[in-house]
């Protein structure tokens, strides 16, 4: 046998050890995250990660290990921990799904858990649909999007949120989720690390899971009014981390920070190279002063924005991201592999809607926002009154676990969105304001009488 046979089946006897030892290992994580069920725990643990990644970087030291490399690997190994613990992990889209299986039986549902308002969209969108197979769309097009549409995003962009692009820094994508996994997935290597800022849309997590990036979570709390303090975002920065989310007006909170903040915040990402994916699809819902990402010119800037909410166009699943050229290119090879293009006549559709009025949707949202606002305080509810966005995020003196009580409304035709699907906030919960002003006041009805009987 030669040498190098010798080797390869020592590496090869090596590879099922460690196959064996992952198998023990996950299903430790599977019982450690019944008992965090349980008890009512939160699935991540990140000052326990800490002392870990501590301990294996001293391992790293004795035995003269890249540390770099085994990072990675303990980043894979975590990943894999939350996976198999957040299987039962109830979040917004578990709720709406079982809130439309009761429908489907009959049942009469309140659904104040997703962000999808009830506006009809504008009315060019119904005159266009009509006039689209005349005009000939429906074929393959560009992977980018149709070229007189990123035309007119740019257009808008430069109009609406103070920056200089044109179309090469556009691309038309479905929806800014799917924008999302893109940076996700085309920006980020197996091991990185992203820093995202809590509570926060679980969709940011959910991709980082999925591309094998280890998330850093900034914690914010509703006593310091949702604020991450730079801090903390320092801290949470090393050699592994490539990228920041940003998302405000913040889902679920409402939340805008300030100018001075996002200032500082682009500050530490200039000096540690690290790029930045805002997500702004509530630009337009903003009550309060609101700057987007693309003003400050920043070559590893990507931003996300959607027609769901301004146009309330949340089935059409239409978007668009901005960025600079390269990474437009970057994340354009992986949509030609997944989808080849956005559908053409959604995007003519978008189109022509894109300079619609649509500011009579943001003051119906903000009336409903303070019609919630009100009914939560006199239901004693603790929370921020919202700078924008669509919800509030709120706890009750009781410190009631959500889950559950999201759970107990589906029974009484009532659907929240739980806190511990934003992160570690599972004595919170998120209502929408996307029904009508009588919808609201019958579903916080239905919360307080709930809660009462609880």
């Amino acid at each position: 046998m030669s040498d190098i046979e010798k080797l390869r089946n020592e590496m090869e006897k090596i590879t099922a050890d460690m196959l064996k030892l992952l198998k023990i290992r996950t299903g430790i994580a599977k019982e450690i995250g019944n008992l965090k069920n349980e008890h009512g725990l939160t699935v991540t643990d990140e000052s326990r990660e800490d002392e870990l990644k501590n301990k294996m970087m001293k391992i790293c030291d004795e035995v003269g290990f890249d540390k770099s490399l085994a990072t990675r690997f303990l980043n894979f190994l975590l990943n894999e921990s939350v996976k198999v613990q957040s299987s039962e992990l109830q979040t917004h889209l578990t709720i709406f799904i079982k809130a439309k299986d009761l429908e489907r039986q009959g049942k009469k549902i309140i659904h104040l858990e997703v962000g999808e308002p009830d506006f009809k969209p504008p009315e060019t969108v119904r005159n266009s649909l009509s006039e689209i197979y005349d005009a000939g769309f429906g074929k393959y097009g560009p992977v980018k999007g149709i070229p007189e549409f990123r035309d007119a995003i740019a257009t808008f962009a430069n109009d609406n949120f103070d920056c200089k692009i044109n179309s090469e820094n556009v691309m038309v994508i479905p929806g800014a989720r799917f924008g999302v996994f893109l940076a996700f997935s085309t920006l980020l290597n197996y091991g990185d690390e992203v820093i995202i800022i809590e509570p926060a849309w679980p969709a940011y997590r959910q991709c980082a899971i999925n591309a094998g990036v280890k998330v850093r979570s900034i914690k914010t709390t509703l006593e310091n009014k949702w604020e991450p303090s730079l801090e903390q975002i320092n801290s949470s920065v090393n050699n592994n981390t490539k990228m920041i989310i940003l998302n405000y007006p913040n889902n679920p909170t409402g939340k805008i920070i300030s100018k001075e903040l996002m200032d500082s915040i682009f500050e530490i990402a200039k000096k540690n190279d690290l790029y930045i994916l805002s997500d702004e699809i509530y630009s337009n819902y903003s009550n309060e002063k609101w700057k987007s990402v693309l003003s400050y010119d920043y070559e590893k800037a990507i931003i996300t924005q959607s027609f769901s909410k301004s146009h309330s166009m949340t089935g059409y699943r239409i978007g668009y991201a901005i960025s600079s050229n390269r990474i437009i290119e970057r994340m354009a090879k992986l949509q030609a592999l997944c989808l080849t293009n956005v559908s053409e006549p959604i995007q003519s559709v978008a189109m022509k809607s894109i300079n619609d009025d649509v500011s009579n949707n943001t003051k119906i949202m903000r009336e409903r926002l303070n019609v919630l606002c009100e009914l939560a305080q006199k239901m004693g509810l603790e929370f921020e009154i919202p700078d924008g966005a669509m919800y509030i995020f709120a706890r009750m003196k009781s410190n009631i676990n959500t889950s559950e009580l999201a759970e107990k409304l589906l029974e009484h035709g009532l659907a929240i969105a739980p806190g511990n699907g934003f992160g570690d906030y599972r004595h919170f919960f998120r209502i929408s304001a996307c029904v009508e002003k009588e919808k609201l006041i019958e579903g916080m009805d239905i919360l307080k009488a709930t809660t009462d009987d609880m």
